[in-house]
């Protein structure tokens, strides 16, 4: 498929779709973590577990799922794993206690994983590669619009009524756009299954963890994920404390700034295809040191202006960098998506629940210097990725 297309607009719009739900129901939990430490009586760092056992059960979930797509199709998988994650997101809202909570969310992201894990395979295989970095970009367009749908909604209906009553509004919008992907997503042509075979799939994942640009990037998705995450985990506790004392809704609606993730994956990922992926990486990755360190500044509208600049390094390194994985991997995609995603979401488990030990002892500077450290070590690793000449 190319870009102008019939059949490129398509599959676009409903990947976008499916980017929707897959963040706008993972996300959702974020600005609610102060209000579960509340009702239930948890530490901030207690209350990153909503959000850390989701991602770390996807990140496991992603390594056998991509390679059940292998065997079972791309698209039967993304449309499955998008209806029945949204139906856990409407169970989630009867959770009696946070053990049980917590018990939906890793159900959700054992689950969920379906969409994330072919997505990128699935583009990589029925895009025409001149037109494949804005075909990501697009795709990870929804990723940032529904997680600041998510947050915002779920902070706006929890003020006014209550966090089941968000969660359950989440559900009912995401099955809906979930049957709606399953309906209007393009089947796969350029897609050939194979017999499942875990010893393959052993000897895949090996062969990808031994080739360096690949571990690079693995290294990278780490990092940058679990920056982002653990800066939109805890901003929410230092907003509503003196001397801000903001609103949930009010804390809600500053993830506006996600639209900027909107532009920069698709305008970072243009420029990575006209400058090259090594320099707009680069690029991404200072953009996101900058903007973590605005957010120290005390006037409420640096902060959040911090969190946009943020944000926009965010969506689009993390464009260039996956788009990167799907060139790097000259055999079973998947497998290479899949371990990607693997490190990016391990990275927001890791980094997400350190990150509330940080808050806890040293305040929002401790949160910070964590995301400054995490983002110092991914140059290194951007530089190494930059000196092989096959990368």
């Amino acid at each position: 498929m190319r870009q102008g297309t019939p059949a490129f607009r398509k599959a676009n719009i409903s990947l976008f779709a499916g980017g929707f739900v897959t963040f706008a129901i993972l996300y959702d939990v974020q600005p609610l973590m102060p209000v579960f430490s509340k009702e239930f009586h948890v530490s901030p760092t207690v209350g990153s577990l909503s959000l850390s056992v989701t991602t770390a059960a996807l990140a496991i979930s992603m390594l056998i799922i991509g390679s059940l797509s292998e065997a079972w199709g791309r698209k039967p998988i993304m449309a499955v794993s998008l209806l029945i994650s949204s139906l856990f997101v409407i169970l989630t809202a009867f959770s009696p206690t946070f053990m049980s909570l917590l018990g939906f969310r890793v159900a959700q992201g054992i689950v969920l994983a379906g969409l994330p894990a072919i997505a990128m395979a699935y583009l990589g295989e029925e895009v025409d590669p001149t037109s494949l970095g804005i075909a990501m970009g697009l795709y990870i367009s929804g990723n940032s619009i529904g997680g600041m749908a998510g947050r915002i909604l779920t902070g706006s209906i929890t003020d006014f009524f209550s966090w089941r009553v968000a969660m359950g509004s989440i559900g009912i919008i995401s099955l809906l756009l979930s049957a709606w992907f399953w309906r209007n997503l393009p089947p796969s042509t350029h897609f050939t299954p194979r017999p499942l075979r875990l010893k393959n799939l052993v000897f895949s994942m090996l062969h990808h963890l031994k080739d360096p640009g690949l571990l690079c990037l693995y290294g990278i998705s780490f990092i940058v994920m679990g920056s982002f995450v653990t800066l939109y985990n805890y901003i929410g506790y230092q907003l509503i404390e003196p001397p801000y004392g903001l609103s949930q809704t009010i804390v809600g609606w500053i993830f506006i700034v996600y639209v900027t993730g909107t532009f920069s994956s698709t305008w970072m990922g243009r420029l990575a295809d006209r400058i090259g992926r090594r320099k707009g990486l680069w690029i991404g990755l200072s953009i996101m040191l900058a903007g973590a360190v605005l957010t120290l500044g005390d006037n409420l509208v640096i902060k959040i202006a911090g969190i946009a600049v943020f944000t926009f390094g965010f969506f689009g390194s993390h464009s260039i960098a996956s788009s990167w994985v799907g060139r790097r991997a000259k055999t079973e995609k998947a497998q290479a998506s899949s371990l990607y995603l693997f490190f990016y979401y391990l990275g927001s488990s890791v980094a997400g629940t350190v990150g509330g030990v940080f808050w806890t002892q040293f305040g929002w500077s401790g949160v910070v210097g964590l995301i400054v450290i995490l983002l110092a070590l991914a140059f290194p690793l951007s530089i190494k990725l930059a000196s092989l000449q096959s990368a």
